[in-house]
């Protein structure tokens, strides 16, 4: 009768157990994917600087284990904790405070005089002295629960951050997550009390707490990523309105001259770019080539480039004089858009005289293949930035061309262009290219000209164009015997 007695007391005990456990397992296991998701999410967006998740799957996933781990079923499915799991338990305890604080901090901010940063650095200190002591004298109970100080330091920093007038930064969806962290807070509080034995508490109140923290997160991640998902889509369309703008300021068609052949090779890094490249038609037998480089990448270099276009509009007038173009074009950026710098050159090839004027502004030198006598010439003359000085004297140059010349105008990104090893093209593989290619005719050699750069640069760490590319090839009166000399050459 006794030992039916006592068993009929154990299996009611145990059935009274588990029941009080059950609670606790479901919790354990969706805190513990809810972190273990908050982590991977993370990670596979590495680029962005926000740390929310990885504060959140860090704290909440080892969390949720350890709360699964001290829970009957999970004892009676897995076996008794063997005897160093209440190590491991105490530097999980200790060690996922660190956490916790820095997404508080990530809500709050770094506190009046950093002081959320100097509790989590006092805390590393304790956490670590705590942990080592508890290893030397081989007791995983001696010291109090983890993380009691900052019960009562954390409240005092708040309180003390708004008598002095400090302001947290404002974030979406605020009181949600203030509802959340408070919530986590007092359980958290409640609990760290009952472990120290302060107040006859039943600890097994946080839990609850947290379950409600990242409920909160979870409504505020998702309202963000609809935000932000909406936010890109209107940034998609909005570039790809940008990039039909800026092909629209791009020369439509390329000049008909009767004895100037000439190709180009444009290729951007991004979307939109801010290379920029514009023919003159003067008068009859005169052409105008101006090619410009705004300094940096996409849509405010693109929109400097688009000033560089109406500025270049505004010069007809003075066509025929290089010199007068560039100053210009420098003192409209100037007076436009200060702070922003670009380099350019601007060419004017008059047929009849076969002579050509250039006047250029920290741009890369022309290079002038003169076929006759297979050397090639480098047309370096320059002068300051776009955009230094308002008022800035360039420098026009004459230069002769002959039947069968070449004259090439390209921006920095060609030659800068750089393989895996950090090798750029180089104006030397540049200048070997023009020789040994100088029979192709301008459309031919202008095309595997950027086909040679991009392969070269598709040899690098990172798949990506390094910066735009602009290929201008002009050719002097030399169509048929160049489409003559290629056919023999094939």
């Amino acid at each position: 009768m006794i030992n039916a007695l006592l068993v009929a007391v154990s299996e009611a005990s145990l059935r009274s157990h588990l029941r009080e456990d059950l609670p606790l397992v479901i919790l354990g296991s969706i805190i513990a994917a809810a972190g273990a998701a908050a982590v991977v999410v993370h990670l596979s967006r590495w680029e962005s600087r926000e740390r929310v998740l990885l504060w959140l799957g860090l704290f909440a996933g080892p969390y949720g284990v350890r709360l699964l781990t001290n829970t009957l079923p999970f004892q009676l499915a897995f076996g008794e904790p063997q005897r160093f799991w209440p190590f491991v338990s105490r530097l999980v305890d200790l060690a996922t405070i660190v956490p916790a604080l820095l997404l508080f901090e990530v809500f709050y901010g770094k506190g009046l005089r950093s002081s959320i940063r100097w509790l989590i650095r006092a805390y590393l200190v304790f956490a670590t002295i705590a942990f080592a002591t508890i290893v030397i004298r081989n007791r995983p109970d001696l010291l109090p629960a983890a993380g009691i100080g900052t019960v009562f330091l954390l409240p005092a920093i708040l309180l003390l951050g708004l008598l002095m007038g400090y302001k947290p930064p404002q974030a979406q969806d605020q009181g949600v997550l203030f509802l959340g962290l408070l919530a986590l807070f007092l359980s958290f509080a409640h609990d760290r009390i009952a472990s120290a034995r302060l107040f006859d508490w039943r600890a097994n109140v946080e839990p609850y707490g947290l379950f409600v923290l990242v409920c909160c997160l979870g409504y505020a991640a998702t309202r963000r990523v609809f935000a932000n998902e909406r936010q890109l889509a209107s940034l998609g369309e909005e570039m790809r309105e940008a990039t039909r703008i800026q092909s629209l300021i791009l020369p439509r068609r390329i000049p008909e001259t009767g004895s100037l052949h000439v190709a180009v090779r444009y290729a951007p890094m991004t979307a939109v770019a801010g290379d920029f490249y514009d023919f003159l038609e003067v008068r009859p037998g005169c052409l105008g080539i101006v090619v410009a480089d705004v300094v940096g990448h996409g849509v405010s270099a693109a929109l400097v480039a688009s000033m560089v276009k109406v500025a270049v509009s505004s010069h007809m007038g003075v066509g025929a004089e290089p010199g007068k173009v560039i100053a210009g074009l420098n003192s409209t950026l100037c007076r436009t858009a200060r702070g922003q710098y670009a380099t350019a050159v601007y060419v004017f090839l008059d047929e009849a005289k076969r002579t050509g004027y250039y006047s250029a502004a920290g741009h890369p030198p022309l290079l002038l293949w003169h076929r006759a006598t297979r050397t090639l010439t480098k047309l370096d003359e320059t002068g300051l930035l776009l955009g230094v000085r308002p008022i800035e004297e360039y420098a026009q140059t004459e230069f002769r061309l002959e039947t069968g010349d070449r004259l090439l105008v390209y921006t920095d990104g060609m030659v800068e262009a750089a393989n895996s090893r950090d090798e750029a093209f180089g104006e030397f593989r540049l200048d070997e290219f023009i020789t040994t290619y100088q029979h192709l005719p301008a459309e031919q050699f202008a095309e595997r000209l950027l086909n040679e750069v991009l392969a070269w640069a598709a040899n690098a760490r990172t798949s990506t164009q390094a910066d735009d590319i602009t290929i201008v090839v002009i050719d002097i009166d030399s169509t048929r015997e160049q489409t003559a000399f290629y056919r023999r050459k094939i």
